[in-house]
Order: structure tokens, then C-alpha cells, then sequence
């Protein structure tokens, strides 16, 4: 099995020209210069996917010692012929570095069972270049000719955008194919023309085999040839085998993080260490925004153990010899706030601003196919319905934390981050400093979720550390994380749909009040002819951010809800009604019916059960899922949960299962208890007593079913999450009657239906 490498070095770093993160649309994405860097230089850098080109000296000071030759970006091998996948991605329990070393491996014909795996360091030629170039071209095929200025402009956009980013399902559907296929097969061809050179033979008579290279009886390891094989000009267009001729992708393999999570060794970023470091906790303003009013911290400076007391402006800090002293001398600070009117701001004002907003009709046009008005005006029959989710925090169970040590105008910082570019130049932009002044060592994750991506923490951590003059440790109390996180967006959607004689949609039209740009998730698989979906702002002072599947839990929700009113109103099956309207999509069809099949779909259920059936797809995923319910007892008991899901192939199937159970187990949270209300412009919940969460003995049997295509491959970690909302409220629907338009469906009570 590969072994994790703990070694994370970083001791060279390249300035960047941009001061801040962005959020990043297509439309912005080609706004900053992508498409420029085509015709303006962008081949000049487009080896640094696969080879660092004229960096290789810079690049190698910072990713290998001195017995070891970097081969690729991606990959380096030592004189003892240990291969190392380099991952630029962070492990926050979805087994990235399992799957993108075996991917590598695969190319590469590197021995995986030997092999070493290393995180990337927070280094701008270890940019997305993947992900940049599927994020503006989608599947687009790109002729040949471009294709090596096309990852250099991709390479220098994701350079300036600080894109270093584990997130969006995109680890192995753009980093692994875009980059680590490419990289281990050209790394490949290298070694094979190093021994052809050295040996003086033909490279068509070599093969290579687990890290060796074989010319008749003769064999040599890797490591005999890596010095001239890292001096060659590597293919930047190798030839990539078919997936039929795979040996490990697509088989399960045992996950490299896991011996040492089980044996206590891995290093999450709690866990750092540092000689002379003490430990601190903070406390930020109740409301986003305020700033510290009057502050007396006499009481907490005179407490045991207590190094000092900060105020930090929009959050006030205590430094001490551990953690329990700090937290106990934080709750002794008295401390007021400055006044704001966002404290007459509830849930309430919230929902009602975005009923505005809707009926105002302002809003951004999403997509158009047809036309909605005219069809609605003909339609035997018109079906309308609202629908809302809540905020919903991330509740990692490790809190936030980070570690920085601050000297002589130079900042490390260690931490679990899933976006340590990011982590760098925020450092870099608040204490004033040269973004190669920061160091960003990365850790494990005790759950990301999209969380880990907002790099306030790791500032917070560096600007204590600054103030006290000395190493910090700053860990969040639960609460703190609970209270001050980056939020699910909340949102209210119309739906409205016109219908023809048989009760089936000729058109459909939704308009939703959303903070961000919901373009992807908002989008109907459905066979419509005439589809509207818009939407509309209405910003308000909370901060919201990416959540696990990001928008798809939202959408997913309001339409795979609304079918099934639909299907009920036109008094057809819901699984049938979704195979009407999915004639033309043989590929949703096969996994609508797989779920179905695999659930039993209409058969005999004892009194009070009842099924429920969704379908969503996101990130280039179809995944359907069918949920048992009982409402006998009153409350809704999920007791079975089957998913099949498509795709197109998975790199490590016992992880892609992991990675559907751990989605469901997600949604169930959310549709069951998730909720983060507002009063008087704050949060109201604080811990997992009043932030509930699905325990073991609410959890579901989960089966799953892997369906196989020549599809593209899509995501694992979020696409298990959208459907399970919808298919439970549809499932309590057919059991009680009642339907379920708003989230979460706390502790109502249903009685069973007549």
C-alpha cells in the first residue's frame, strides 16, 4: 500500500500580483486575462504541468532532498527508487491522496504498493491549472495545436487567482485526469527514453513494470535513470491508456491516511507543535461587522497562566500557557460592542426581503429554452409552490484552529486549510509583509466541507501571534466555530410549472433569492420545452460560503420536490412520472431505474413506511436515491437508503461508496435538524446540543451501486448529498399526506395517511 509522507516542505516561494481572494465567475474568470495568456506567452509556461521547465532547479529546492529527482511536477523519484506522488489537494477524509497517487501510478507504471505520498506545498506552480481550464472550457474539445498555450494561460490564471483549492468535487475529475494521468504517463516516456539513451536500444523494445524498466531479461529500477530522464523535455501531450487496459483504477484499494489516523500519528492541525508556543482563543463581534467598543481585561490578565490580553479590534484574543486557561480568561474579558442596526435583523426580515425581491421580477436570467409565458397562458393547468432552506453551518469536528509563529517580518503558519495559496496571501495582505515572507504548512482535516476554504482563522492566528511577539496556537471554542462560520446560503424559490391535459410540465419557470451565482445547480434535467429560471439578491450582513455539494442541496431540494407534486397532481407513480420526462436521457434513466430497482420499488410496506425517490446531477455526477421511511411512531425514522450512482468510472469504488454513505449521512443532517437562525442580527445556536446532527442510532442502512459508464469522470465527495432532502420529504409524503416546503423538518409530527 502507498505510505503517507509526512514531509511537507516549503522553502521557496514566488511573489504573486493579486492582494486579494476573489469569488470567481466564468464570466470574471475570462475578465482577469485567461484567454490573453493563450497568445501572450501562456506556452512559455505550460511544462510546468507536467515539467517545471526552466524553474526545475527553484521547484526541486522546495520538493526534494538531495538523493531525489523530480521527474514531473507531480512526481520525483529517490536513488533507493522510492517513487513519490506529490498531491496538491488537502485529505480531509474523502482519500484524495489515495486516488490521485493511484492515478499517477497507473500512467506511470509506478510500483503503488511502494510508493510515497507527499502534499504539495502552498506554492504557486502547484496552482489548479487542471481546474482552471475545466472551469472555463467544461468538456470543450481543445484542437491539439492549442493545447500547450492553453495550459499555460490556465497555469497563469490560476497562478493569479490563488487557485490551490480542494473543493467543488474537482480533486479527481480535473486535477486527476487533467494532471496526474498526463504526469505519470509522461513521466513514463521519460524514464523509458533516459534507459533507451543509457542502454543504446530502441525505446519501442522497453516496457515498464511497479517501478522498473524491462528490455528482455534485463531490468533496472526507475531510480537508474531519473537524473537524465529529469533533463529530457518531457511530451506534454503523452499517450494515455484506455480504460480497459487499467490495473488499479477502478479497483478498491486501502486508503494511505488511514493506518495513521487509526495508530494516532497523523498530524491534523491541531495537533502542530512548535518549541516556546502558546495557546490562544478568541472571541469575534456576536454581529458581522461591529467592532470592539470598551474592553476591560484587567480580571483575565491576573488569571493563572494567562501570557496576555489583546484587543484585535473586531475580536478580542488571550494568549496563555494552554488552551483551558485562555478559554477560562476569555469568558472573564467584559467587552462591548459597537452599536448596529443589523441587530433589529432576524430570520423573519431575512425570508421577507427575499419574498420582495422576488416579486420585484429583478433578477439574473439563468437559463431560457423556449418560451415560459406563452406556454403557461396555454397550459390545461397551472401547479405553483414555495420552498425554503435555511443557513446551515459546517460543524466540522475539528473546531477552527491554526498555528502561527511570527518573526522578523516572516510568518509560518500550520494548519488544515483546503486552500493554502489562499491562506498565504491573506497572511501576506494583513500583516504587511512579502507573500514570500509567509510560509503555509498544510495537515489533515478533521472535516472541511467548504469551511476550511475561508482562510479567516489562519489570519486570525497570524495577527495574534504578531501582537504577542510569540508562537500561537489559536483554537476556536465550538462555539466560536459554531457562531462565526461561513454559512450554507439560505434561500426562497418559486416554482411554477404550466401543465397539458395529461398533467405533464410544457413548461417551467422558477424564480429563488440566492447570494451567490447558482447557474449549474439551478438547471433541469428534465425533458421541458420551455424552461425559465432566474434569480434574484438580497444581500444581507451574514457570511455565507461553499457547503458541501454548494448549491445542488438547495436546488436539488425545489425541483426533485416539485416533480413529485407534479407527478401526485397528474395521479401517476413518481418513479414512472420521472421516466416520462426522462425519454431522451438514456443515462439518467439507467440510474433513476437502478435505484428503483435495488429499493423494490412498489413493493408491499408495512403501515406507516412509505418510499421516496430523487435525482440530481451535479459535478458531472447522476446520482438517484430512494428513501424508506416510518412515521409510525409519529416522528420520521429514515430505515433505508438506497443510491445508485453514475460516474463514469470510479478511480477507487470502496472510496466512492465511503464518499455516497458520508453524503447521505451529510443531507440527512440537513433535511432533518440543520438549522442556523438569527436574532437580533446574531446566531443563535452555539454547540451540537441545540446544532443537532444525525447520530448513530439515526442513521439509516445505506446501500450503494456503482453504474459503470464511458462517461467522463465525474465527482464523489458532494454528489451523494443533493438528493437525499428530496427523496425523504417525498417519502413522508406518501406516508402522511403532508408535504414538506420548508427545511428542516425538525420536530414535526406526522400521523400516517388514511
Amino acid at each position: 500500500m502507498a505510505k503517507l509522507n509526512k514531509e511537507n516542505p516549503s522553502k521557496k516561494i514566488e511573489k504573486s500580483n493579486t492582494s486579494s481572494l476573489k469569488k470567481w465567475t466564468r464570466r470574471g474568470f475570462i475578465g482577469a486575462g485567461a484567454i490573453a495568456g493563450i497568445t501572450a506567452g501562456g506556452a512559455l509556461i505550460v511544462g510546468i504541468a507536467i515539467r517545471p521547465g526552466d524553474r526545475t532547479e527553484d521547484l526541486s529546492g522546495y520538493v526534494t532532498n538531495g538523493d531525489e529527482h523530480l521527474i514531473t511536477t507531480w512526481v520525483k523519484v529517490a536513488t533507493d527508487n522510492t517513487v513519490t506522488a506529490i498531491i496538491p489537494h488537502g485529505e480531509m477524509g474523502q482519500g484524495v491522496h489515495t486516488a490521485l497517487s493511484a492515478m499517477l501510478a497507473e500512467e506511470m507504471e509506478a510500483d503503488w504498493g511502494a510508493m510515497e505520498i507527499m502534499e504539495a506545498p502552498a506554492e504557486k506552480d502547484y496552482a489548479n491549472f487542471a481546474l482552471a481550464r475545466e472551469f472555463l472550457f467544461g468538456s470543450a474539445n481543445v484542437p491539439s495545436v492549442l493545447f500547450d498555450s492553453l495550459n499555460g494561460a490556465m497555469l497563469a490564471a490560476a497562478k493569479s487567482m490563488n487557485m490551490q483549492i480542494t473543493g467543488g468535487s474537482t480533486s479527481v475529475r480535473f486535477t486527476g485526469t487533467g494532471a496526474m494521468l498526463t504526469a505519470g504517463a509522461a513521466a513514463k516516456e521519460l524514464l523509458l527514453s533516459a534507459a533507451a539513451k543509457q542502454w543504446g536500444v530502441p525505446i519501442t523494445q522497453l516496457r515498464a513494470e511497479k517501478s522498473f524498466i524491462y528490455h528482455n531479461n534485463k531490468k533496472a529500477p526507475f531510480s537508474e535513470f531519473a537524473e537524465i530522464a529529469a533533463t529530457l523535455k518531457p511530451n506534454l501531450q503523452p499517450k494515455l491508456k484506455k480504460r480497459n487496459e487499467y490495473k488499479l483504477i477502478g479497483k478498491s484499494l486501502p486508503r494511505v491516511d488511514i493506518p495513521a489516523k487509526v495508530d494516532g500519528t497523523a498530524v491534523f492541525g491541531i495537533d502542530a507543535q512548535i518549541e516556546g508556543m502558546k495557546y490562544g482563543t478568541v472571541k469575534a463581534a456576536p454581529v458581522h461587522g461591529q467592532k470592539v467598543s470598551e474592553m476591560d481585561g484587567s480580571i483575565a490578565k491576573k488569571m493563572p497562566g494567562v501570557y496576555g490580553v489583546y484587543n484585535m479590534e473586531d475580536y478580542i484574543a488571550v494568549v496563555a500557557d494552554g488552551y483551558w486557561h485562555a478559554k477560562n480568561a476569555l469568558d472573564f474579558i467584559d467587552v462591548t460592542w459597537t452599536s448596529s442596526s443589523i441587530k433589529n435583523i432576524d430570520d423573519k426580515v431575512i425570508f421577507d426581503n427575499y419574498r420582495s425581491a422576488i416579486k420585484s421580477g429583478k433578477g439574473k436570467l439563468l437559463h431560457k429554452f423556449g418560451n415560459v409565458e406563452k406556454s403557461i397562458n396555454e397550459s390545461a393547468s397551472i401547479h405553483e409552490a414555495e420552498y425554503s432552506v435555511p443557513l446551515l453551518a459546517h460543524a466540522c469536528m475539528e473546531p477552527m484552529n491554526a498555528t502561527a509563529w511570527y518573526r522578523d517580518g516572516k510568518c509560518d503558519i500550520w494548519a488544515g486549510t483546503q486552500n493554502p495559496l489562499g491562506t498565504r496571501q491573506v497572511t501576506a495582505d494583513t500583516l504587511g509583509i512579502e507573500l514570500e515572507s509567509v510560509t503555509v504548512h498544510t495537515a489533515f482535516m478533521g472535516g472541511g466541507f467548504g469551511r476550511r476554504a475561508n482562510p479567516d482563522y489562519t489570519n486570525q492566528a497570524a495577527q495574534v501571534s504578531k501582537k504577542s511577539g510569540v508562537p500561537v496556537k489559536l483554537i476556536w471554542s465550538r462555539e466560536e466555530t459554531t457562531q462565526q462560520d461561513f454559512y450554507r446560503p439560505s434561500v426562497l424559490g418559486h416554482l411554477k410549472a404550466g401543465l397539458d391535459i395529461k398533467g405533464l410540465p410544457i413548461s417551467w419557470e422558477s424564480k429563488f433569492v440566492h447570494n451567490m451565482d447558482p447557474h449549474e445547480a439551478s438547471a433541469v434535467i428534465y425533458d421541458i420545452p420551455n424552461i425559465k429560471a432566474q434569480y434574484m439578491e438580497s444581500p444581507t450582513h451574514i457570511r455565507v460560503g461553499a457547503w458541501r455539494s454548494v448549491d445542488h442541496t438547495q436546488h436539488g431540494y425545489f425541483t426533485e420536490s416539485f416533480i413529485d407534486e407534479l407527478a401526485s397532481n397528474a395521479g401517476i407513480d413518481c418513479y414512472e412520472f420521472r421516466r416520462l420526462l426522462l425519454k431522451t436521457k438514456p443515462r439518467h434513466l439507467n440510474v433513476l431505474d437502478t435505484a428503483a430497482r435495488m429499493a423494490g420499488w412498489g413493493k408491499t410496506l408495512p403501515p406507516g413506511y412509505a418510499q421516496g425517490i430523487a435525482i440530481v446531477e451535479s459535478f458531472m455526477s447522476i446520482v438517484a436515491q430512494v428513501v424508506t421511511v416510518d412515521i409510525s411512531n409519529g416522528a420520521p425514522r429514515v430505515v433505508n437508503v438506497a443510491c445508485a450512482a453514475d460516474a463514469g468510472m470510479a478511480i477507487n469504488p470502496n472510496g466512492f461508496i465511503a464518499q455516497m454513505e458520508s453524503g447521505i449521512i451529510f443531507g440527512l443532517t440537513a433535511a432533518l435538524y440543520g438549522e442556523i437562525t438569527i436574532s437580533n442580527g446574531s446566531v443563535d445556536q452555539s454547540n451540537f446540543y441545540d446544532y443537532k446532527m444525525v447520530r448513530m442510532d439515526d442513521a439509516p442502512s445505506i446501500d450503494v451501486e456503482i453504474i459503470s459508464s464511458n462517461n467522463r469522470i465525474g465527482g464523489a465527495g458532494e454528489p451523494g448529498t443533493p438528493p437525499i432532502a428530496p427523496a425523504l420529504v417525498n417519502a413522508i409524503y406518501k406516508a402522511s399526506g403532508q408535504r414538506i416546503r420548508n427545511l428542516p423538518i425538525g420536530n414535526q409530527r406526522f400521523s400516517i395517511k388514511a
